[in-house]
């Protein structure tokens, strides 16, 4: 699971000229999922998009989490995260996991993350959406959780 993050001052998301979602303070969370991603990717992303200390405190520091500032989360699913650009001149989305599993991840991810008390918002899976945002810093992260390997000694 590729998560690309971006601290955002403002982000909405429109399909066919509607917004779906906006939110103000917060993080904009890109989702990719690849194939052999399950739960314990799901989870780990969750606990760590709550508790990632990237918001500023008294001091100017990154010292505090989206609960601690009352930020929102924006999900939006991207396929394209999974895609590989290492060979020829056409992105490869081999790793790429089966939309309708990936789907479900995404769904299982919008659910851990209110569990753990975190505002959501989504985008819509499988939609052609278009995203907008002001990144604010800039601040942006990439989150890599990669099931274990089974060729592992």
């Amino acid at each position: 699971m590729r998560l690309i993050l971006q601290r955002v001052s403002s982000a909405s998301v429109r399909v066919g000229g509607e917004t779906l979602a906006r939110v103000r303070s917060g993080i904009l969370v890109l989702v990719g999922v690849e194939k052999g991603d399950g739960p314990a990717q799901v989870s780990k992303a969750a606990e760590k998009l709550v508790h990632l200390r990237i918001f500023e405190d008294a001091e100017g520091r990154m010292n505090r989490d989206i609960l601690e500032v009352g930020g929102e989360l924006l999900i939006v699913s991207q396929f394209t995260l999974a895609g590989s650009l290492a060979k020829g001149r056409r992105p490869s989305f081999g790793a790429a996991e089966l939309p309708e599993k990936a789907e479900l991840l995404i769904d299982e991810l919008v659910e851990g993350l209110r569990q753990l008390g975190a505002p959501v918002k989504t985008g819509r899976f499988r939609s052609r959406m278009e995203v907008e945002l002001v990144n604010d810093g800039p601040v942006t992260f990439i989150l890599d959780l990669h099931p274990p390997s089974d060729s592992a000694p």
